[in-house]
């Protein structure tokens, strides 16, 4: 059969969280769509820590599903993490990626694998008439893209939107911190002319509550700070700024002691920020070293049993 293959050309990369209801029903639609559209296929879920029993669906899912394969972290990781550990495992040369909760319309693929023939590296969904809160949701998303597209100066309408495709070297060129694949596809070096949008279809959750609130947005603007210097020279610019935050707090102490507050204020908000540009660098920088996740094992109908590794395995162990 085409789509157990040991290579196939795509592989559809689904993370999942606590989506018992949502996380089999959704592997059955992806395979259904699969089916019709012709390429070989691999349907790969990476189980998150769940602890709702969505990892027990998923394999009562895999006894009639050949095309599935179970990656079980060791551990609550985050989305960028559990996208991570999909890449790296993947088999196709392709690799599309949905979230968990079925939001993502799995019939919207063919049409963003069509666009992607055209010779992109990458290929974005643009989700259109949002199924969710207009104040709560939406708005902030729309802020949040709109400073994204100017600072990473990839032009994406919805960078928030889990329906991509990429090309398995452009995804696994990287390992991604917890928040970072909010930048995606910028953050794996895709310029602006090497990806495309295509207008998708959001549906509602059908089980369970989203994972994301308003918060998300501050969290994004704050590590939007450190994006410009991430794509450079991450290395370089984290002692930078270290130096620059160790400056701020100097300046701040002379110039408290001459009691002058407004320079004492500004020179403590620029080490402020200086820091966070700092974090945000250091905790890539040790991803890249160290990895972002450990994996327990893999389930899969292409071998006789669960395979069990070393609880310590890193990312970029291969």
């Amino acid at each position: 059969m085409k789509h157990i293959e040991a290579v196939p050309e795509i592989s559809v990369l689904v993370p999942v969280f606590n989506e018992k209801g949502n996380a089999g029903p959704l592997a059955r639609e992806i395979d259904a769509v699969m089916q019709r559209l012709g390429p070989s296929y691999e349907i790969l879920f990476v189980n998150d820590g769940s602890t709702d029993g969505t990892l027990e669906e998923l394999l009562e899912t895999l006894s009639s599903l050949p095309s599935l394969r179970i990656l079980d972290l060791d551990g609550n990781f985050g989305e960028a993490a559990a996208l991570t550990a999909g890449f790296q495992a993947a088999r196709g040369r392709f690799i599309v990626t949905l979230d968990g909760d079925g939001q993502n319309d799995p019939a919207d693929i063919p049409k963003l694998w069509q666009r992607f023939q055209e010779g992109f590296l990458a290929v974005s969904g643009w989700r259109q008439k949002r199924e969710e809160g207009f104040w709560l949701r939406v708005l902030p998303s729309r802020a949040a893209n709109w400073l994204i597209a100017r600072v990473t100066r990839v032009p994406l309408h919805d960078n928030g939107c889990g329906l991509k495709i990429y090309r398995a070297e452009v995804a696994q060129r990287v390992q991604l911190p917890k928040g970072f694949n909010r930048f995606l596809p910028a953050i794996l070096g895709v310029r602006a002319n090497e990806v495309a949008e295509v207008p998708v279809h959001d549906r509602r959750r059908r089980h369970g509550t989203s994972h994301y609130g308003l918060s998300r947005t501050l969290i994004v603007l704050r590590d939007l700070l450190a994006i410009p210097f991430l794509l450079s020279y991450p290395q370089a610019f984290e002692a930078l700024w270290k130096w620059f935050g160790i400056a701020g707090i100097f300046v701040a102490v002379i110039w408290g002691g001459r009691g002058n507050f407004f320079a004492l204020t500004g020179a403590l908000l620029f080490s402020l920020l200086a820091y966070a540009i700092w974090w945000n660098l250091r905790r890539f920088n040790a991803a890249q070293r160290l990895g972002v996740y450990r994996l327990r094992r893999e389930f899969s109908r292409l071998v006789d049993r669960a395979l069990v590794t070393q609880d310590r395995q890193r990312v970029g162990e291969r």
